[in-house]
């Protein structure tokens, strides 16, 4: 918009019209002329400059929309490069569970059954979860492996996938080394003789602000490496715990979380991790996730697991 106040008023140059002056000298009489024309033309063109600058239909876009346009479409670049490339960087870190049964009623040793990859067990569950260190700790939700961590038959197992730092894909058995249903937390511990292991950058749930972005990997549904994207939308919430007590500090998230990515990682732009997906409300009757998610704050992890290598499984939670 062009404010016309502040353009100033062309006033012409005082001439003078002495005849005497006019008629001895014709080059005085020509400058007369000139000032005159230059009096008339000067407004003319100001205002037929204003009324092509304002025509809202133009032949061609203005060289500044155009750098605008140009701008903007950098900055979406830029920004769905950086999604890339932290996906890119922390989905090896993550791992694919499988709670499996074996079908009691065959002779073959469970062991056998879980190394042979055939249709002798049955998938009880899906969930995700991340490497926690180079030695094969593996970190996760309670409720992921509860089956596994309360097992008397000796039939249930958990086999975890992985990817090794070369972009090797495997799979071992996990094994229970602790577990705190308080906190809804498991250490499991795979064998990874052969591999180089990529453990993720923890970050710290101290100082989230609500609005700042946040992604979840995991594998919804049994759909591996699944990215999500949504913000921190809220902080300080209590979620219920599988022993019926609240966990406290869980952070609310709208990035999708659904059934199999339980265990799985909450990262925010950095790549550094901030929590555990662990809880959603679904819509009734449908199962659908309804955007109000819930993640263990990773603070909360950090002062939890160390103990659970450690030591194991505190007594009062042994079965």
């Amino acid at each position: 918009m062009v404010v016309l106040g502040s353009l100033s008023q062309i006033k012409p140059s005082p001439i003078r019209t002495n005849s005497s002056s006019s008629s001895s000298n014709p080059s005085q009489k020509g400058l007369l002329l000139t000032r005159r024309r230059a009096t008339v033309l000067g407004p003319s063109f100001v205002v037929a400059s204003l009324l092509h600058f304002n025509n809202p239909i133009s032949p061609q876009p203005s060289s500044h929309l155009a750098l605008a346009q140009q701008q903007q479409e950098d900055e979406l670049q830029q920004e769905e490069d950086r999604s890339v490339h932290l996906f890119q960087e922390t989905s090896p870190s993550v791992v694919f569970i499988k709670d499996l049964e074996i079908d009691k009623s065959l002779k073959a040793s469970p062991d056998a059954v879980f190394l042979s990859e055939d249709g002798n067990s049955k998938v009880e569950g899906t969930g995700s979860g991340f490497i926690w260190d180079k030695f094969g700790h593996i970190v996760t939700n309670y409720h992921v492996v509860a089956k596994l961590a309360t097992d008397q038959t000796g039939l249930q197992r958990c086999k975890v996938y992985l990817v090794d730092a070369r972009g090797n894909g495997f799979y071992s058995e996990g094994k229970i080394v602790g577990v705190d249903p308080a906190y809804d937390l498991a250490v499991l511990k795979v064998d990874v003789e052969g591999h180089e292991l990529k453990p993720v950058v923890l970050g710290t749930s101290n100082g989230l602000h609500v609005g700042q972005s946040c992604f979840a990997i995991g594998n919804p549904y049994g759909y591996e490496n699944t990215l999500t994207m949504g913000v921190v939308s809220g902080l300080g919430r209590e979620i219920p715990s599988p022993d019926g007590k609240a966990i406290r500090g869980a952070i609310q998230t709208d990035a999708a979380i659904n059934a199999g990515n339980s265990g799985g990682p909450l990262i925010d732009s950095y790549g550094h991790i901030i929590g555990i997906n662990t809880a959603t409300f679904t819509r009734k009757g449908t199962g659908a996730s309804s955007g109000v998610n819930f993640a263990i704050p990773i603070d909360t992890v950090v002062r939890t697991v160390p103990y659970l290598i450690v030591y194991g499984t505190p007594y009062r939670d042994r079965f």
